[in-house]
């Protein structure tokens, strides 16, 4: 740590007409910056298992988990998933209900469903090998600016800066930006910054160093200025009371909130269940058949009707079962699930991409999203008391 130095910043206050104007580190101060970051990163970086080797398959399936999503909810969805998915061939190979299956619970499942189009794609064009260049490796589905600068600077060593969620806090507070890095000019600020930053012939280590700073050290709210091993050089740092204020964020909208509804169809102790569109939210999962419900329609007739327009069957609802609340990225939703009884008609995929009937035992062998699984769940409690078996009777 250099806190014990001369700080190189000596500026007490700074107006906010300042406030934005670049400033970079230069010459020697760069030097410095980048000593004390990877001399840090050595001795204090997390064994993660993805860090256990540089192969180009295991880096890129951990940046696609990594997105948007936490080291410790990834971890141990990512050695599942490499045991099951050893290399890019077995992952083309797979189903992609399985695929789907292998990343319940992750979230956003776009990036699974990328994943195996990727695979698809770099077994059929590219012999199996991950491409290194940083063209071919950009056309690939899912893989954006920085997945393909991370995969390439770690796997392949190539000398590109990864700017993250986090790298952009770490700059942000740096160079105290208070600008919103959602816009484009801005983004592009700090990819010229990261880029004047990055130790060329170490870019994996150094971006993996900068990742590492803001996951553990330059948190969102109380960083660890303390500890930090740049300390010296950040503006936020010796300008501002508390620099958890940087990166700046627009205020928050208020998201929407809908209800939506499904049905526990139950026919000779089965239940229907339907997989969404490949396109779109939760696209390939699986769920109980139902909707949005209209504004003003009772939860009861958004079930039979929701029931109708994707299945094609006629259903009467019965036993409510508990209500469940799920928050998306940008709305929320009031999931009512009713056990409904069978009245006459042929399922059908309408709306949806497939129908099917199975057994609560085979429940477990589809990939649902949350709410839905939260659901599942609240069955289960149901069958151990007798409710499911009940209803059934009553049903027939």
């Amino acid at each position: 740590c250099c806190s014990g130095d001369e700080p190189i910043l000596q500026q007490p206050g700074v107006s906010t007409s300042d406030q934005n104007k670049t400033y970079k580190l230069a010459g020697e101060d760069v030097a410095r910056y980048r000593r004390a970051l990877l001399a840090w990163y050595r001795e204090h970086k997390r064994d993660l298992p993805w860090r256990r080797n540089d192969d180009p398959y295991s880096v890129w399936i951990s940046e696609m988990m990594l997105q948007q999503t936490q080291v410790n909810q990834v971890e141990p969805f990512y050695e599942r998933f490499m045991t099951q998915f050893p290399s890019v061939q077995t992952l083309a190979a797979a189903p992609l209900d399985d695929v789907l299956k292998a990343w319940e619970g992750l979230g956003y499942y776009a990036r699974a469903r990328n994943l195996h189009r990727a695979a698809v794609q770099v077994v059929d064009q590219y012999a199996g090998r991950i491409p290194e260049s940083l063209f071919e490796i950009s056309i690939l589905p899912g893989i954006g600016t920085y997945t393909a600068a991370a995969i390439l600077s770690i796997a392949y060593h190539k000398d590109l800066a990864a700017v993250d969620g986090n790298v952009i806090r770490v700059l942000s507070r740096l160079y105290r930006i208070h600008e919103d890095a959602t816009k484009g000019p801005v983004k592009r600020r700090f990819q010229e910054l990261a880029d004047g930053l990055l130790q060329k012939g170490q870019a994996a280590d150094f971006n993996q160093a900068m990742m590492e700073l803001g996951a553990t050290v330059c948190l969102p709210h109380k960083p660890r200025c303390t500890v930090c091993p740049v300390q010296r050089h950040c503006r936020a740092f010796h300008e501002l009371s508390d620099p958890s204020g940087l990166p700046y964020k627009p205020p928050k909208k208020e998201r929407p909130h809908y209800d939506h509804v499904a049905g526990v169809i139950i026919l000779n102790d089965k239940f229907l269940i339907i997989q969404r569109p490949f396109d779109g939210l939760l696209g390939g999962l699986w769920e109980f058949p139902g909707g949005r419900r209209r504004e003003n329609e009772l939860v009861t007739e958004g079930v039979t009707r929701t029931i109708l327009e994707s299945t094609g069957l006629i259903v009467k609802t019965g036993l409510a079962l508990p209500t469940v609340s799920h928050a998306f990225t940008h709305f929320k939703i009031t999931l009512h699930g009713f056990f409904c009884a069978f009245i006459e008609g042929e399922a059908t995929a309408i709306t949806c991409h497939d129908a099917r009937w199975v057994s609560l035992a085979h429940l477990a062998d589809f990939a649902f999203s949350r709410a839905h699984n939260r659901l599942i769940g609240i069955m289960k409690k149901e069958a151990a008391k007798g409710q499911v078996e009940m209803f059934a009777s009553a049903a027939k």
